[in-house]
């Protein structure tokens, strides 16, 4: 008798010693948890969320792999990540799809999150093409006034870990705050682009150009990464606007953004500085590659005359200055002022202006100063 109670008290601990683990268990993946919403609610910038999301939630929810699915129909959210210097690269597992009715076909309208076999759950949209496909997964919908914002994928190679019977009040949770953070954040997106944006050539400000080279500034000091500024000047502009009035000159300023923003990659950046005057960064562009890239977009605006009323031709030129930024020895060189590098480039495109117009010329190479070790230590 004695003996058969000591069992039942042993069995008795046993129990209540596996659910005190599994509260302590519970508690902690609470507070990671609350500490991941806090982090997503105190983000504003779209760039900022979405890294945020990607890194946490696989640390937070203990994951192999993941993807983001973000519906992007109009090509919104990739200008603005681009414009704020988002790697895709990086990020591959981040995926923007144009085409948003997939969301409701493959998800459809019930918004419950999907469990199951990978095989048999996952659309082969919502994976990163050429990455492993995990056994199974969670797919968390999106959504906000009934408009799905895009899904997120949750992958395990664990073949028990994500099935129809399992508890998702901790993934339910995510997609209703995740939902919220997306939509909070592309609509202060939209707000900052408005306050950050030239609505006359359709190109970025002065204010975004000075926030983004200060970055890129930065960028450059840690990877060693070269950087180009290029300054770029229509060619006697004040005598379109006296020639042909201001309404020409507003066109003659919108097409020779087009053909300056034709000839860069999606990662650099062009603004317009004020007037007639345009200035454009090159992340990663050598002096050389610089002067390339300033050649084409001199070449493209000189053989693309705007087209007038009455069959008439406007032909306009640019002259441009280049600069560019050499860090040898990243993460101990001195950080220099954004003026430095624009001083050199519009003393270039002065001394362009001077030889002749329709011109390219460099100012050469501003190359970093290691800092000392006192200013180190």
């Amino acid at each position: 008798m004695e003996d058969d109670l000591e069992t039942q008290v042993c069995m008795l601990q046993s129990h209540m010693d596996g659910m005190i683990e599994r509260a302590q268990k519970n508690e902690d993946m609470l507070k990671r948890f609350q500490d991941l919403e806090m982090r997503l609610l105190s983000l504003n910038s779209l760039r900022e969320l979405i890294e945020h999301i990607h890194d946490d939630a696989k640390l937070v929810f203990n994951l192999e792999s993941l993807s983001l699915v973000l519906a992007d129909e109009d090509d919104a959210i990739r200008q603005f990540l681009t414009e704020d210097g988002f790697r895709f690269d990086e990020y591959p597992s981040v995926l923007l799809l144009s085409d948003v009715s997939l969301f409701k076909s493959k998800l459809g309208l019930s918004q419950r999150i999907l469990l199951g076999d990978a095989a048999n759950m996952l659309p082969k949209e919502f994976w990163p093409t050429g990455k492993v496909v995990p056994e199974t997964v969670a797919i968390i919908p999106l959504l906000r006034r009934g408009v799905y914002l895009g899904c997120m994928v949750f992958g395990s190679e664990n073949g028990v870990r994500f099935q129809a019977d399992m508890a998702t009040y901790f993934l339910d949770r995510l997609g209703k705050v995740l939902s919220v953070c997306m939509e909070n954040t592309l609509n202060y997106e939209q707000l900052r682009r408005s306050s950050l944006f030239d609505t006359l050539t359709g190109v970025n400000n002065r204010r975004f150009f000075e926030q983004r080279i200060d970055e890129e500034i930065l960028r450059s000091l840690r990877t060693g990464d070269n950087l180009t500024c290029l300054f770029v000047d229509i060619d006697f502009f004040k005598k379109v606007n006296d020639n042909f009035g201001h309404q020409v000159g507003d066109t003659a300023l919108r097409h020779v953004a087009e053909l300056l923003r034709s000839q860069l990659r999606s990662n650099d950046i062009l603004a317009r500085y004020g007037g007639e005057e345009f200035v454009a960064i090159l992340p990663t562009a050598s002096e050389k590659k610089g002067v390339e890239v300033a050649e084409r977009m001199r070449a493209a605006v000189a053989n693309s005359a705007l087209e007038m009323p009455e069959e008439k031709r406007l032909e306009l030129t640019v002259s441009i200055g280049v600069s560019t930024f050499v860090v040898d020895q990243p993460g101990v060189s001195k950080k220099i002022d954004r003026s430095v590098l624009i001083e050199v480039a519009d003393k270039a495109l002065y001394l362009a202006k001077n030889s002749g117009r329709n011109l390219v010329l460099s100012g050469g190479e501003i190359v970093a100063e290691p800092v000392s070790e006192q200013q180190s230590a």
